[in-house]
């Protein structure tokens, strides 16, 4: 059993090395940039820009794939990811890195693309479930890795730039060696507004809510911690601590929310999270103790939102939809997350460096109301015709060609197991 696993490990090895880079860049950048007395708007320029080019690169790269090939689209995207962030070391100007953030966000979301579309190759419909759960570990233990990279070295220096270029160009190595044939063609995304709202208009407004306070805080988190005192090392525990408590909380939540109507649930933790939002701005916190504890609390419950979400939705869709619904949502998070550092940033640079949780807790108050609003306009789907809670990783890690990979995929019968065709008739 564990032979079969064996192509399915390396690939693994080349999302860590690129989660690795991607981790240790986002959070290297923000640090570095206050170090260097960026102002704020540009330091939220550089969340906007990621996320701008991630969107593109998930609308976009399909098409460089198949022209090209997945061999080399992806040894591009991870040459490119390397020279970017080599240049950004050498080249210590705002605007500059505002530009060059745009490529590594169009790279990034190419080179996932293409592993995560080899991993659902090589998936089958007996082990699609354990390989989504390794996909999972990978995505959250290599990014948390990676900021805690940043505690190791100086943000004033180059050396942590070289270290994210070689994070880059080991994740080559793993499908630059591979001897697995070439997976299908990446499938196309699109965008349906229309679709996506009358299907669940609570996820609809939902994603692009939690995108605008994830995109916010991730970005911008850094600079928070920077500006009130933190320490290096606090600041990559604390951005790791977000990332954990929201991984944590997962499956308690998706349990909870599947023994009764998801919308409660969500609207309670966006609740939760804009008040704990609101008393880190009106209490100031200092101290690097209640500063971790607080801002654990808040990923605890901010980082639960997406997965319910994405859950609620295909709760209305089916199954032969999933796909198409899960892909449009993350479309729609993406451009959140391009909203919300632009906003933390002009509250940060109005009021003080605790503003940015009047961005987050914004977000999330207005997807509280609006979910309580839904729930009394439209009735629950019945527990018993529900999708069982899956976790959908959303922080900077997946693109819509990772939705195939996801067990429930299997379910409606839309991925066959090669393995188990009947032979063709001759």
């Amino acid at each position: 059993m564990l032979a079969s696993f064996g192509p399915i490990f390396a690939l693994l090895r080349g999302t860590a090395f690129l989660l690795l880079a991607s981790g240790l860049l986002s959070l290297l950048l923000p640090l570095r940039g206050q170090a260097e007395g960026f102002s704020t708007a540009a330091l939220g320029l550089l969340g906007t820009a990621w996320a701008g080019g991630f969107v593109g690169g998930c609308l976009y790269a399909p098409k460089l794939v198949r022209n090209v090939g997945h061999v080399r689209a992806f040894g591009t995207f991870a040459a490119v990811g390397a020279i970017i962030a080599l240049l950004t070391g050498l080249f210590i100007d705002p605007y500059i890195w505002i530009g060059l953030r745009i490529f590594t966000g169009f790279t990034m979301a190419g080179s996932f693309m293409v592993i995560e579309s080899w991993l659902n190759e090589r998936a089958t419909n007996k082990n699609r479930g354990t390989v989504f759960g390794l996909y999972m570990m990978v995505t959250y233990a290599a990014i948390m890795a990676g900021q805690m990279i940043v505690a190791a070295g100086d943000v004033r220096s180059a050396s942590l730039f070289m270290v994210t270029g070689i994070f880059f160009c080991m994740s080559l190595i793993p499908t630059a060696i591979s001897t697995q044939a070439t997976p299908a063609p990446l499938k196309e995304v699109s965008l349906d507004l229309r679709r996506l709202y009358a299907n669940s208009p609570v996820s609809l407004v939902g994603c692009l809510l939690i995108g605008v306070a994830n995109g916010a805080w991730g970005t911008l988190g850094a600079v928070f911690g920077a500006r009130i005192g933190l320490p290096t090392y606090e600041i990559a525990l604390m951005m790791s601590l977000v990332v954990i408590a929201g991984a944590v909380m997962q499956l308690p939540a998706g349990r909870i929310s599947d023994r009764t109507d998801r919308r409660f649930v969500m609207a309670a933790a966006a609740a939760g999270a804009a008040l704990i939002g609101l008393l880190i701005f009106l209490f100031e916190p200092r101290h690097g103790m209640v500063i971790l504890v607080m801002t654990a609390c808040y990923g605890a419950l901010a980082y639960i939102l997406y997965s319910l979400a994405v859950a609620h939705a295909n709760d209305h869709a089916s199954s032969e939809d999933f796909v198409k619904v899960s892909g449009g949502l993350l479309l729609l998070y993406g451009f959140g997350t391009m909203i919300g550092p632009l906003l933390g940033a002009a509250l940060m640079a109005y009021l003080r460096p605790e503003s940015l949780f009047v961005a987050t807790a914004l977000a999330h108050a207005s997807l509280a109301g609006y979910t309580i609003l839904r729930i009394k306009s439209r009735a629950p789907i019945p527990i018993e015709e529900r999708e069982a809670f899956q976790t959908v990783p959303a922080e900077r890690a997946t693109t819509p060609e990772a939705l195939h990979l996801d067990p429930r995929v299997d379910a409606g019968g839309s991925e066959d197991d090669p393995d188990e065709k009947e032979p063709a008739a001759a």
